[in-house]
């Protein structure tokens, strides 16, 4: 006898498996107008003040950076001008105490987190000074590997989870990163053994040139969380105080021992990929810059900062110029580390040298002594 019915409707499940990751949480809208009141984070008048200062902290460190890189100064460098809200209101739901595995991008959390601005420059150098932190600090150097730092962060959080800390590891990586084996990797593992950490993904609609819709059939980065059996939520990127909010409530849950969570903030780059030959109006559209340029999330903090009486140009003015400054002095202070010799390397690499390593090491001190 024919069967009655297919066993599986799978145009049903496709339709049904994205339900539970929309709409986007929303508290500011793109004219800084509160559209979600039953979740505005309790801050106080200084706390947002504080948030909107360093993102105009990140954005003035991005220009005088890029500045920096084309006059010679800086070596590697990603730019992150659009990103601050998903950044730094993440960031500013951290504890000190907490874990930090940031990626190439990320260097405005690192700063925040207790990295002197010198050694960031360094890093961006290629100095092994910019590598050397406290024992005290807790985060690593930036990854520059795709996806690497997912993986990093699974075994840190589950360590803290071991030693019976009330710590939580973060990460963060881009939309491109998601399709890295690394990212279900680390995930899953973290999933697993319920380790105290949050994954965030700036989805900032680009893997380098690749479209965001070109990378997977998933309609949210999100959902991808579902396969790891852990929460995924989605949030409005350009949103700082949405950010923050979500974020806030994520570290709660994880360091109640609920396992670790995956944030996607919808974001944007303004800039290229990096200021080593990207050149984004070879794949981006001017119709899309100008579209997320309205979404600024500078303009809407400001303006709903601006309403509450909180905020104005003059305040602006006095904090970019008091940023230029300590970027200045922080540039001029990396121009005198001293320089790196090819001797420290092999020093740094090997513990005993064997005796070809050693050979090249005595003619190495012999040339830099000179």
């Amino acid at each position: 006898m024919a069967k009655q019915h297919a066993a599986v409707d799978f145009k049903k499940l496709l339709e049904n498996q994205d339900a539970d990751f929309k709409p986007t949480i929303q508290i500011l809208d793109e004219a800084g107008k509160v559209v979600n009141p039953d979740i505005m984070p309790d801050l106080s008048d200084d706390q947002l003040v504080d948030l909107m200062s360093k993102m105009v902290w990140q954005r003035v460190l991005d220009q005088r950076a890029t500045a920096l890189n084309r006059q010679g100064r800086l070596g590697f460098y990603a730019p992150s001008a659009g990103e601050e809200a998903s950044m730094i209101g993440s960031h500013s739901a951290m504890k000190t105490t907490d874990w930090l595995l940031p990626a190439y991008r990320d260097l405005p959390q690192l700063i925040q987190h207790g990295l002197p601005l010198d050694k960031a420059f360094l890093w961006s150098r290629g100095h092994v000074a910019g590598n050397e932190y406290p024992e005290d600090f807790h985060a690593l150097p930036p990854q520059i590997i795709i996806g690497a730092q997912y993986v990093q962060t699974a075994g840190v959080a589950l360590g803290l989870k071991k030693n019976g800390s009330d710590e939580v590891a973060f990460t963060y990586t881009g939309d491109g990163g998601t399709s890295q084996g690394d990212f279900y990797e680390g995930v899953n593992f973290a999933g697993h053994f319920k380790a105290p950490a949050i994954f965030i993904v700036q989805d900032n609609g680009f893997a380098i040139s690749v479209p965001r819709a070109s990378q997977t059939a998933a309609k949210t980065l999100a959902q991808k969380a579902v396969a790891a059996g852990i929460p995924g939520v989605q949030v409005d990127g350009m949103d700082a105080l949405a950010v923050y909010e979500v974020t806030k409530e994520a570290r709660a849950w994880t360091a109640a021992g609920n396992g670790p969570v995956l944030i996607e903030t919808l974001t944007y780059r303004y800039g290229p990929h990096t200021l080593s030959g990207d050149d984004p109006t070879r794949y981006r559209s001017k119709e899309t810059d100008e579209l997320w340029q309205k979404r600024d999330p500078l303009i809407r903090m400001r303006n709903y900062l601006t309403d509450k009486g909180l905020w104005n140009k003059d305040k602006e003015d006095a904090l970019i110029d008091q940023v230029k400054d300590e970027i200045k002095d922080a540039i001029n202070k990396a121009d005198k580390a001293p320089q790196q010799m090819v001797s420290r390397f092999l020093k740094d690499t090997y513990e005993t040298a064997p005796q070809n390593v050693a050979e090249q090491l005595a003619e190495f001190q012999g040339k830099e002594s000179k």
